[in-house]
């Protein structure tokens, strides 16, 4: 029996992966001020996160971070589950990204140059649904074999 993870997989699972992995790493050691501005802007799109102190909700995304960046680089971790991870981070993003004014223009989804940074993460959960996807239609031809 060999790894969970097709050939054609590796590619944007390292890629995503190594992405994730550096962001997360890059956070674990965040200044109070680094670490209040990305809470202050997680809070605005999702204010029950308000209830964290800005170092402790830092900490705790260097972590989800640094977890899904080796699930994703990891071949033992299942890509449909890894791509399960990525989708639900990105969609958490695309959610902050589009609940932020200033990130969009006024009634449209088309961002405006400080949201290019966020909205760019749509590939992400282009990537993680296509794992999913993948992996549902793999199990179910699975299934009828």
């Amino acid at each position: 029996m060999g790894l969970p993870v097709k050939l054609a997989d590796i590619a944007p699972r390292v890629a995503t992966g190594a992405f994730i992995l550096q962001s997360g790493l890059g956070k674990r050691n965040a200044d109070e001020e680094h670490a209040a501005g990305l809470h202050g802007m997680a809070t605005g799109a999702y204010p029950a996160l308000g209830k964290l102190e800005p170092t402790k909700f830092v900490k705790l995304l260097a972590a989800g971070e640094i977890t899904l960046g080796v699930a994703l680089l990891a071949p033992v971790v299942p890509t449909a589950l890894a791509g399960a991870g990525l989708a639900a981070f990105a969609g958490g993003l695309l959610g902050m990204y589009a609940k932020t004014p200033g990130l969009h223009e006024d009634g449209s989804l088309k961002p405006t140059p400080q949201g290019i940074g966020i909205a760019k993460d749509v590939w992400m959960l282009g990537i993680g649904l296509g794992f999913v996807t993948q992996g549902l239609v793999d199990r179910r031809a699975k299934k009828r074999s």
